[in-house]
């Protein structure tokens, strides 16, 4: 089953918390992490880790707080996905380190990583700012693929 992390899904929650509201300079962590209740150690971890990839920027000081580093068009969830948790794989042989035994006679390692490319296509073309277009709470699952890219990503 192909799962996000907690880490990731707090990843994408701080970032679509950030992008949603225009006019707010910054949020800091614990607002984020009081507003989704979130352990407040987590998040700020979530968010470090954000700043060091460079989709946050943070700023210290009585206003301080973090804040996207660019527009939300211009970052992908594939971004978020991968400062979190690393590239997107579907087997441990997707690792160049990693042999299993079956390496040799795998008859699905290579369809397996042509489908991971095309979900990591998918994820690629879907911007935070589709995940901001979603209200809340959750829209059903009928609504959420409506963009072109969560289309693609459900036809897969």
């Amino acid at each position: 089953m192909l799962r996000l992390s907690k880490k990731t899904d707090y990843a994408l929650m701080a970032m679509k918390h950030l992008a949603s509201d225009p006019k707010r300079r910054a949020a800091t962590a614990r607002e984020i992490a009081e507003r989704y209740d979130i352990p407040i150690e987590l998040m700020a971890k979530v968010l470090t880790r954000l700043v060091r990839t460079g989709l946050l920027v943070s700023h210290q000081g009585a206003h301080g707080g973090y804040e996207l580093a660019q527009p939300p068009t211009a970052t992908s969830v594939a971004a978020v996905l991968e400062a979190i948790d690393g590239p997107l794989t579907m087997t441990a042989c997707a690792h160049a380190a990693h042999e299993c035994d079956q390496f040799s006679k795998c008859i699905v390692r290579d369809p397996l990583h042509r489908i991971r490319d095309r979900i990591a296509a998918v994820l690629a073309e879907c911007s935070i700012l589709e995940i901001v277009a979603d209200p809340e709470p959750l829209a059903p699952p009928v609504r959420m693929m409506s963009s072109p890219a969560m289309r693609r990503l459900s036809a897969l």
